[in-house]
C-alpha cells in the first residue's frame, strides 16, 4: 500500500501560473538545489501552461518517489482568493527521494505537444490525460512490511 499526501496551492488570481509552479517546485525540492530542481525548473513553461489551463484543479500533479506519493491540486478564481481550502505546508518527508517522477495532468487535445516538450528536458517528468488516473504499484507489494517514519509523519 502506498501512502498518499495531498497539498493544495492557491493559483490564479492569487498568484500567476508560473509563480504557482515555482511554489510547487519549492515544496517538492524542499528549497534544495540539485538535479531535481533543475529538471523541474526546465519544464516551468510547460507546467505553467497546464496550470493556466486549470488542469490541476480536479486532476492532481503527482510526485512519486521511494517514499510517500504526493498529490498536488490548485485552487482558482474565488477559491484561490479565499484560500480556505489551501494547504501549502511543507512535507514531513523528502518528496523526491530516490527514484522519483512527476506526472502532470493535461487536457487530451494538448497531450501530444506537451509530452514532446517535456521529453526535450528529462524523462522523469511526464504528462498524462487528465481524465485518466495514475497507475499504482502492483498488488504484489501488498505483502511487504510496513515501516513508519514517525518523525516525518508528525511533521506533515
Amino acid at each position: 500500500m502506498t501512502t498518499v499526501v495531498s497539498r493544495t496551492f492557491r493559483s490564479s488570481p492569487h498568484r500567476d501560473a508560473l509563480q504557482t509552479w515555482d511554489a510547487i517546485v519549492e515544496l517538492l525540492t524542499q528549497g534544495k538545489d540539485g538535479t531535481a530542481r533543475s529538471e523541474l525548473r526546465a519544464v516551468a513553461g510547460v507546467a505553467a501552461s497546464l496550470i493556466a489551463d486549470q488542469a490541476p484543479k480536479s486532476a492532481p500533479i503527482v510526485a512519486t518517489c521511494d517514499g510517500p506519493r504526493t498529490r498536488i491540486y490548485c485552487l482558482f478564481d474565488e477559491d484561490a482568493i479565499d484560500g480556505d481550502d489551501a494547504n501549502e505546508e511543507v512535507l514531513g518527508f523528502e518528496p523526491l527521494k530516490g527514484d522519483w517522477g512527476v506526472s502532470l495532468p493535461c487536457p487530451k487535445e494538448q497531450l501530444g505537444w506537451v509530452q514532446t516538450a517535456l521529453k526535450k528536458h528529462c524523462s522523469r517528468i511526464i504528462a498524462r490525460d487528465l481524465s485518466q488516473g495514475i497507475a499504482t504499484q502492483a498488488q504484489d507489494d501488498a505483502g511487504q512490511a510496513l515501516s513508519l517514519d514517525l518523525g516525518g509523519f508528525l511533521k506533515s
